[in-house]
């Protein structure tokens, strides 16, 4: 009854935004190569291979980059900005865009904030004051094509998430170089231990970051998933995405386009790592992140041997932003980090 009540709310809450547009499939390989690609499909597969033998590259950031940290706002934080270290075909896009969240006296603790898709501006404020008042300063990512990153006529984050396989690539790409700068930027300050959370993509976009970046102290990626196509493919979130890659291209095919921006990819690299402290947190009745690719990514935790926290919880995906799970969630994420950013 609980699983038939929780889907029946997962599908209210979906269908509630009714501006998802079903966009044209593109290959987007000019994204990645000026070149011309006579075989795109094959170009992708050979890319994928390259870029996940190299990621340590794919996913690396300049030394130098020039952030501007503006004076407190009227809402108690501060507002950070920089230009992202990967240019994208839209100029505001470029322009990476943060809020800063300082405790005055602690000065140890940070944790930085990764939203989900097409949050809202505003959204995680809360979380972040939170993290404030236990003491833990934060700063709040603003994703790619997101809130004053998005470049008109968009009204959602359509180019982070597209049926554009070189698209999609170099967004959640960039993603991952802007919180890798985040995170930098907070070393900076002067912060010993940084912590993440991310949810949904930004969960997945927490978890490349945590592989390629020793700086981050500790982890929490909330609602996880093993295989970025899967999620496409099989997550009602993303109907309409699928809606044109389908027709082109088959599951097997785009799993291994999207490998480079895919959790499982990056195990085996984790698990050769010193061990930093890391809590996965997923939903028993998520119809846009699929249980059996939570569990997915729990089972390769285990085979690779990487000790970690879990934590399920009886809703869904959009349920988990409603009391009392959203309490319960925030508990779990914030207790977390507190105690293993000692």
């Amino acid at each position: 009854m609980l699983k038939r009540y929780m889907h029946a709310r997962e599908r209210h809450f979906v269908m509630l935004n009714d501006n998802r547009v079903v966009r044209p499939f593109e290959w987007g390989t000019e994204l990645i190569t000026p070149d011309e690609t006579e075989d795109p499909a094959a170009f992708l597969t050979d890319y994928s291979r390259r870029m996940i033998a190299d990621s340590d590259s794919f996913f690396a950031i300049p030394e130098s980059i020039e952030f501007k940290d503006a004076d407190r706002s009227t809402a108690g934080h501060h507002r950070l900005t920089w230009r992202s270290t990967l240019e994208s075909p839209f100029e505001e896009n470029n322009v990476v865009r943060g809020h800063y969240f300082p405790h005055e006296k602690h000065r140890k603790k940070a944790v930085v904030v990764l939203p989900h898709w097409n949050a809202k501006a505003g959204t995680y404020f809360d979380l972040c004051k939170v993290f404030r008042k236990v003491g833990v300063s934060a700063l709040r990512l603003t994703m790619p094509y997101h809130e004053e990153r998005m470049p008109p006529p968009l009204d959602r984050a359509d180019y982070l998430v597209a049926p554009n396989v070189g698209m999609t690539l170099q967004s959640v790409r960039q993603a991952v170089l802007d919180t890798r700068a985040a995170v930098r930027w907070l070393k900076m300050q002067g912060y010993e231990k940084v912590g993440l959370v991310g949810t949904s993509i930004g969960s997945c976009v927490g978890f490349l970051s945590f592989v390629h970046d020793p700086d981050i102290a500790a982890g929490v990626f909330n609602h996880v998933s093993s295989y970025f196509a899967d999620v496409v493919w099989k997550g009602l979130s993303t109907y309409h995405v699928k809606e044109s890659i389908h027709k082109q291209v088959e599951l097997e095919e785009l799993r291994q386009y999207w490998l480079p921006i895919s959790p499982a990819a990056y195990m085996a690299k984790l698990a050769a790592q010193s061990w930093r402290p890391q809590s996965y947190i997923y939903t028993l009745y998520d119809l846009s992140f699929p249980i059996e690719l939570s569990r997915q990514t729990l089972s390769l935790l285990r085979e690779n041997g990487i000790k970690h926290d879990r934590t399920a919880l009886p809703c869904g995906h959009y349920t988990l932003g409603e009391k009392p799970w959203v309490y319960l969630d925030g508990y779990k994420i914030v207790s977390f980090l507190r105690r293993n950013l000692n």
